[in-house]
């Protein structure tokens, strides 16, 4: 009996072949089809080349706070930082000739170096020593066509001219001693120098130890001269060590850093930026901040007498270049501020400083500080410092330019357009 006759309702034996063939072929086409448009993609990369497409370069933009050192720093949104020049030495103070060339002091290996960037791309074309032979020089000043240079005990002055073209040409010579008597030796032995607004020139000198009364009435002191080094006098007293100095672009008044004495703990004295007047006794040894006495000197009617600081600063940051941001460049928000090198603590138990910090003035003498900003940050970690910053200064280019001793570089801060 047939299949046909025993009732059975299955498909009959000589079809199936022809039914499973069609559904077997249509199967593997939508899964080759699937695996091609899922999988492929994925592959191609490793099984053949891969036509290359070019990525267009990213603009930077005022929303990006860019770093382009090779170090951990941290600079506000809108702003580059950048390295200008790097293996200097430790370099110390900045001043700029006529033409923008950038000069810079290298106190402990005798020179001054200028860094010119004549293509005008934010780094120096080379290296030149101009100076060389010194005994610690620091401050460096230009008045008149002549570079004013100050070692520790004396003050040189020199010919000087550049010219700009295809390259630089800076002729110096005749370097003359016109204060050859400076107080030498003892703790503080950097001599800054500038040119104030009526012509004279003024010379910073450290005290000679951290807490002490000087026989020389010179130390502590900012002193003032002639062009010629002749009239000395002594402006002001009672400053520890005022590193650095500059006057403000609308009062034409001197404001300074100072740094203040050692051992008195973590917090105790606050460092100052002193508005500094003909006369002045701005405390040390005898007061510290607003008038407080020093316990080594107990004189309270001394230091009732003295003048409490415009700026107070957290104790041990060093504060020691500062400048005026008297440019738009950065933004009206900026112009007229503030900035200030806190070099760093050397005997904190928890270190401080190693920024810029930025102090945000306002008013119609622009004069009022409305805030304090840091500006700059990440030369401090936790395996140590990495740079300490030392002189600041803008730019005929209207960037900001900052030294930094230990990592032997000059940086260059510029607003992102």
């Amino acid at each position: 009996m047939s299949n046909q006759d025993s009732g059975d309702d299955t498909v009959p034996r000589r079809s199936w072949p022809k039914w499973a063939a069609l559904i077997a072929l249509f199967t593997l086409t939508i899964l080759a089809l699937v695996a091609y448009f899922a999988v492929w993609p994925a592959l191609r990369p490793a099984i053949g080349p891969v036509p290359k497409v070019t990525k267009p370069a990213e603009k930077k933009t005022a929303a990006d706070g860019a770093n382009q050192t090779g170090l951990p720093l941290r600079i506000p949104a809108g702003f580059e930082i950048e390295t200008f020049a790097e293996d200097l030495g430790p370099v110390r103070f900045m001043a700029l000739d006529e033409h923008g060339v950038l000069l810079v002091s290298v106190t402990g290996s005798g020179k001054v170096l200028a860094l010119p960037d004549q293509n005008l791309d934010g780094k120096a074309d080379e290296v030149i020593t101009l100076i060389a032979g010194l005994d610690l020089p620091h401050g460096l000043a230009f008045y008149k066509n002549f570079l004013y240079v100050a070692e520790t005990d004396k003050v040189l002055r020199y010919n000087y001219s550049s010219s700009t073209g295809n390259e630089i040409a800076i002729k110096i010579s005749d370097p003359t001693v016109i204060v050859s008597d400076l107080p030498s030796g003892g703790g503080h032995f950097t001599r800054t120098l500038g040119f104030g607004p009526d012509g004279k020139m003024y010379v910073s000198v450290g005290s000679s130890g951290n807490i002490l009364k000087e026989s020389d009435t010179r130390r502590a002191a900012i002193l003032r001269f002639n062009p010629d080094g002749t009239g000395a006098e002594v402006y002001a007293r009672g400053l520890r060590n005022s590193v650095g100095f500059r006057w403000h672009p609308v009062t034409k008044e001197i404001w300074a850093t100072d740094n203040g004495r050692d051992f008195l703990g973590d917090d105790l004295p606050p460092d100052e930026i002193n508005i500094v007047k003909k006369g002045g006794d701005y405390g040390w040894p005898y007061a510290y901040g607003n008038r407080i006495t020093d316990p080594e000197f107990d004189d309270p009617e001394r230091a009732a007498k003295t003048v409490p600081p415009k700026i107070e600063i957290q104790a041990h940051s060093a504060p020691l270049g500062l400048t005026f941001y008297d440019s738009p460049a950065f933004g009206s928000a900026y112009e007229g501020d503030l900035f200030v090198c806190f070099h760093g603590s050397w005997n904190r138990s928890v270190p401080t400083g190693y920024k810029v910090v930025r102090y945000h003035l306002k008013g119609t003498r622009k004069d009022q500080v409305v805030f304090k900003q840091d500006f700059i940050t990440g030369w401090l970690t936790p395996q140590g410092a990495l740079g300490r910053p030392v002189d600041i200064i803008v730019g005929a280019d209207e960037a900001v330019y900052i030294s930094d001793d230990k990592g032997e570089r000059i940086y260059r801060v510029s607003k992102i357009q």
